[in-house]
């Protein structure tokens, strides 16, 4: 391969390079707009931009989508569901203080902000024991090997 036939940087004019940093300084200075169907036009801060962004492209990929405050109340049975797991076994976290909850009469409750990120916490703590794990057979050269079922001991 010869040096003609290399990639070569593209000259650009002081005149384009004024009219890209313009340009760029029009999009970073630009406002997202909501308009209603009345032709109402609210301007959106950028993070509530990017979130509804996040929230359309979630559902454009068929993904479902659930929007609560971080002040939102769940019961047992609805932390439960949201974690994957029983009533009892939640019960039995909230009573060993990995997860924090209060009382509202005799029932317990516990914020949904607290549930997410012990949901968080937990995810890492799984997706850290799989990549360990994989990383232990990887130097042991069993990563790629298929276990043979065929023959019981």
């Amino acid at each position: 391969m010869t040096e003609n036939s290399e990639a070569s940087a593209v000259d650009i004019s002081q005149k384009e390079q004024k009219e890209i940093l313009d340009i760029y300084t029009k999009l970073r200075e630009a406002e997202a707009k909501l308009i209603g169907p009345d032709g109402k036009t609210e301007i959106l801060p950028n993070n509530v931009y990017s979130f509804l962004l996040r929230l359309l492209a979630d559902l454009r990929a068929g993904h479902s989508v659930t929007i609560l405050q971080n002040r939102h109340e769940l019961t047992t049975v609805e932390a439960g569901k949201v974690l994957g797991v029983s009533r009892q076994y939640l019960v039995q976290l909230l009573e060993r203080g990995e997860i924090p909850f209060h009382l509202v009469g005799t029932h317990r409750r516990i914020y949904v902000r607290d549930v997410m990120a012990y949901k968080s916490t937990r995810d890492a703590g799984r997706r850290k024991a799989l990549d360990d794990l994989a990383r232990a057979e990887f130097e042991e050269g069993i990563y790629d090997k298929v276990p043979d079922d065929t023959h019981t001991r």
